[in-house]
């Protein structure tokens, strides 16, 4: 008897540390809370805006194989630049117990409340290339310099308009990218550092007379959108003279205004295209400026943000800080996100090969 109460104690106190170490692993949340150092094996999220952008494409898939190499497991998902598409993205993410969440937004406006839930849940977020606004709930902020690469864009104009020789006057329109991205800010107020001056001595005129950042926005960056604006400027502002520069935020949005350009009669030798910049070093891109349609682009190594961004996470889930080098600059209107931003580089058709092609982004094929 005494034996069998023993032996039925035993079961009892076997079950009850069990359960306490059950309880132990629960959090609060209703999801598993893991100790620091013990979080490769989890999961994460990562929400892109569009595949319709090659940029994105791009992002997402080496987000996950920097993650994957780091032991973790993903789930990407897209949002096709819906707002709310992405809200509910992330509200599933959540629920399927992801351990930290890298989103680039679609409306940098629009997340809230859910970033509430992740927050509740202790979930860390990554505001990725777009800065994420009017949150506390964002940890940390991947990007580059987004000034610089507005002044890289202008500067190119203008060095090849020969402004800063005297040069002039010249025409000029102006684009920027969506108006729910807090980048197109710094792009534009980046670029018109550069261009003010020679617009305020009537160097560079621009005619159709849009030249603040709210009459030349190009919502969710879109090139269709971006052919309409610019097919209507050159029925109504240029029915004389010419196009001799264009300020594109984006390549997609670049490629949109050569088509227009294009049909308007551009792009011969009696009626040649303007100085067109871009953003992204996207492939359709890339071959544009070696067929000499589009001038520039805006090179951000994506495998080097993806890896920033990779390594926050891991650092955030292992009881670590993540290296940052910019702590003052990005006030998402609620708290100063700390960031580490990337530089740009400015490619042309004279050193595309050196900085695209020797540094592996694309094969000589791929630019064929």
């Amino acid at each position: 008897m005494r034996n069998r109460r023993a032996a039925l104690a035993a079961i009892a106190g076997a079950a009850s540390l069990a359960l306490a170490l059950t309880a132990c692993g629960q959090s609060g949340a209703g999801g598993s809370e893991e100790k620091a150092g013990d979080a490769k094996g989890g999961t994460i999220g990562i929400a892109m805006p569009t595949k319709s952008s090659e940029r994105w494409i791009t992002d997402g898939a080496n987000v996950e194989k920097d993650l994957k190499a780091k032991g973790y497991k993903t789930k990407l998902v897209f949002g096709e630049d819906d707002p709310d598409q992405q809200v509910s993205q992330i509200e599933n993410l959540i629920t399927q117990g992801v351990k930290a969440l890298i989103i680039a937004a679609i409306d940098n406006k629009s997340l809230n409340n859910v970033l509430q839930q992740a927050a509740d849940a202790k979930i860390p977020v990554i505001s990725y290339d777009r800065l994420i606004l009017g949150t506390k709930n964002v940890d940390y902020y991947a990007s580059f310099d987004n000034e610089k690469v507005g002044k890289l864009q202008a500067g190119y104009i203008v060095d090849k308009l020969g402004l800063a020789a005297g040069k002039g006057p010249f025409n000029i329109e102006l684009f920027a990218g969506s108006n729910d991205d807090n980048n197109t800010k710094y792009f534009f107020n980046g670029a018109m550092s550069v261009l003010q001056p020679y617009i305020d001595s009537k160097k560079l005129v621009v005619k159709s007379g849009q030249t603040k950042m709210t009459q030349v926005t190009t919502l969710r960056w879109d090139g269709a959108t971006a052919q309409k604006r610019m097919e209507d400027m050159l029925t109504s502002s240029y029915t004389t003279g010419k196009v001799d520069a264009v300020l594109s935020p984006y390549d997609g949005i670049s490629i949109g205004i050569i088509a227009a350009l294009k049909s308007d009669g551009y792009g011969t030798a009696s009626k040649p295209l303007p100085v067109i910049s871009g953003q992204d070093a996207e492939l359709a891109s890339v071959k544009s400026i070696i067929a000499g349609e589009q001038s520039m682009t805006v090179y951000k190594d994506l495998r080097k943000l993806a890896k920033v961004a990779t390594d926050m996470v891991d650092a955030s889930l292992n009881g670590k800080k993540p290296e940052v080098n910019d702590t003052k600059s990005y006030d998402n209107g609620t708290k100063v996100v700390p960031a580490y931003l990337l530089q740009p580089v400015s490619v042309d058709k004279t050193n595309y090969e050196k900085e695209l092609v020797e540094g592996g982004y694309y094969t000589a094929d791929q630019l064929k």
